[in-house]
């Protein structure tokens, strides 16, 4: 729903200071691994919206980083799954808290009753819109 730029322009934000590794560029591969859980590449891709290889490049820098890592697939032992490590994990809780706090103040400023009135109209968009599948 947001434009690319600005969908760059709030992931440098929310990863600003907090290693080389997390940027605009791995911010989709940390957030989509903290929403499911453990995933592989293929399916991580089609969860956030990028390639196959796009996904393992990104999750390469997080994994030397120590934000994420490779482990066997317990139901395929062939393949490989990327998952979030306890610095990953807080690297997350970061982002979410410095997202909470810039919708907060933004809603904060609006007109008594115009966020209320917007939270419920998005949560109805979310859950009943048709982003929702069948």
């Amino acid at each position: 729903m947001l434009k690319r730029g600005t969908r760059t322009h709030l992931y440098r934000q929310l990863t600003e200071g907090l290693g080389e590794a997390v940027d605009e560029a791995t911010y989709p591969v940390l957030s989509g691994l903290a929403r499911t859980g453990a995933r592989s590449a293929a399916e991580l891709a089609t969860e956030i919206d990028l390639d196959r290889s796009g996904v393992s490049r990104r999750a390469s820098r997080l994994e030397a980083a120590g934000l994420l890592r490779r482990e066997a697939d317990p139901g395929d032992q062939r393949a490989t799954l990327l998952a979030l490590t306890p610095a990953g994990h807080d690297a997350v809780a970061v982002m979410r808290r410095r997202l909470a706090g810039r919708i907060t103040a933004t809603l904060a400023s609006w007109p008594p009753g115009e966020a209320e009135a917007f939270t419920r109209g998005l949560r109805r968009f979310v859950e009943q819109g048709p982003f929702t599948g069948p």
